[in-house]
């Protein structure tokens, strides 16, 4: 039962950025009227909805947003077989924690998207169906930049952003959780290959 220490710490992402979310969905206004400072000018709590993907992607299609929810619930299983088998398999346990922090920041979002449409009716006004339509609760804005882009790039062209889009728990567990494992991937197969040549041996 090794593996469940990992589990642990994706219900305790899944947790905290769903307390989070709702204690910013029902105690602060959305958009700028409700911007808390955190740390001067640059760190704030700014309350938005993004029905779409990260960096405020979406799909131009009835079925979209459905398609992407169906889609990140089938990443959130494949990602929880991984974590588990590999855990099993007694690869380095950073990156076992890695996935974990992925798995839970995966499942946060996956609950907005399917629930939040109903429970917090926070669906788009034209969403086929309020269930899977859920738009995801966002609130840590990093106010580097804002401005908007020349329309020379793509996807991002002609719109207003900011150089660090709004995020939330969730979206820093997966951006923390995949940074990790690209800097430090060579040493953890580097890990793995050693213990293989010890079980060999």
């Amino acid at each position: 039962m090794k593996h469940l220490k990992y589990f642990y710490l994706t219900i305790g992402i899944i947790a905290i950025d769903q307390l989070v979310k709702l204690l910013v969905h029902f105690n602060m206004a959305m958009g700028q009227a409700g911007e808390i400072k955190v740390i001067g000018n640059w760190f704030k709590l700014h309350y938005i909805l993004n029905k779409g993907m990260a960096f405020g992607l979406s799909f131009d299609s009835d079925y979209g947003k459905l398609g992407l929810t169906l889609f990140r619930m089938v990443a959130m299983i494949v990602i929880g077989y991984i974590l588990y088998s590999m855990s099993k398999k007694n690869y380095h346990s950073g990156l076992l924690w890695c996935i974990a922090a992925i798995l839970g920041g995966a499942t946060g979002n996956v609950i907005d998207s399917i629930f939040y449409g109903v429970f917090l009716d926070n669906a788009p006004y034209d969403a086929i169906t309020p269930w899977f339509h859920g738009q995801v609760i966002d609130m840590l804005y990093l106010d580097v930049w804002e401005g908007y882009v020349a329309d020379w790039v793509p996807l991002w062209g002609g719109k207003k952003m900011a150089l660090w889009p709004i995020f939330n728990i969730a979206d820093a567990a997966i951006f923390c959780g995949v940074f990790v494992i690209l800097i430090c991937q060579k040493r953890f197969l580097q890990s793995k290959r050693q213990q293989g040549v010890v079980d060999n041996s």
